[in-house]
């Protein structure tokens, strides 16, 4: 299962590369050699549709990447969602079947613990090691026959 660290950490490491991809990318569009760009008086009109073409080019670029970076992560909050389910239903199951087993003195013991906060207590004495009876010295001194 993902951590939220894990997540947090994936999703900030996907960000800064899709910055220096998009920093890359836009440094290749503005400064390529066959670019029509040029920056003379008498293509200036020209040259500022060209710079707004490649700027909606690369803005249209780094959307498309965030959206696939975004539905990444859906994929894996949904995951996440989906195991969380699961495991809220196997708790449920097992709180039920220890309601059903549990005594009303440990019902009324807990709601009681419940209500005050206190942390609860256990009603069984510890376990304790069985004693066993002291070993019977032999009396017989000499072998057997």
């Amino acid at each position: 299962m993902n951590s939220p660290y894990y997540t947090t950490v994936a999703m900030d490491l996907g960000v800064c590369q899709l910055r220096n991809f998009s920093i890359s990318f836009l440094s290749s569009l503005l400064s390529s050699d066959s670019s029509p760009v040029r920056l003379d008086n008498s293509s200036s009109g020209a040259s500022v549709v060209a710079i707004d073409n490649k700027i909606e080019q690369a803005m249209d670029l780094v959307k498309s990447h965030l959206m696939y970076a975004v539905r990444e992560e859906v994929e894996v909050l949904k995951e996440q969602i989906k195991e969380l389910i699961e495991r809220n239903s196997q708790l449920e199951q097992e709180n039920s079947l220890l309601k059903t087993l549990a005594s009303p003195e440990q019902m009324a013991q807990f709601q009681a613990q419940t209500q005050t906060g206190s942390p609860p207590t256990s009603t069984q004495p510890p376990a304790q090691a069985p004693t066993l009876p002291p070993a019977q010295p032999s009396h017989n001194s000499g072998p057997s026959a």
